[in-house]
């Protein structure tokens, strides 16, 4: 199990990981090989990791940075946005749904599996949190 972390996306705001990898190394006659896992990602919000803080205000936006948080761990990963499996989706607001989903196809033309709930509310304000669990 390995801890993933980058600059590139914000840090966690609770006692989390960004991601953890499991699985990715196979210990055979004593030697250690490459061979496959899965990354697990904690919910992402739009918070911009330069700043610090969602500057975004609508869905689309906030949606663009949550996206753009996950490829900076899934890099950090060395895995690629395609070998996303799953994700769980969480909005405050279900009318934001089709704006949600403009944004999320763009970033996600493998069609993962995916959940997507209304929920009360989201840390830090966001409009919507996207967890994933990506094959390495």
């Amino acid at each position: 199990m390995k801890t993933i972390h980058t600059k590139h996306a914000p840090a966690a705001i609770g006692p989390y990981s960004q991601a953890i990898l499991v699985g990715d190394t196979l210990y055979a006659s004593g030697q250690a090989k490459q061979a496959g896992g899965f990354v697990f990602l904690s919910g992402q919000i739009g918070i911009d990791p330069t700043a610090g803080k969602i500057i975004t205000s609508d869905i689309a936006g906030q949606t663009e940075q949550v996206c753009k948080n996950i490829k900076a761990i899934l890099k950090k990963a060395e895995t690629p946005m395609d070998n996303v499996v799953k994700t769980t989706c969480f909005l405050r607001d279900m009318k934001d749904f089709a704006a949600f989903n403009e944004v999320y196809a763009k970033h996600f033309p493998g069609k993962p599996a995916r959940s997507c709930f209304a929920v009360k509310d989201l840390p830090a304000g966001a409009l919507c949190e996207i967890e994933v669990i990506a094959v390495k």
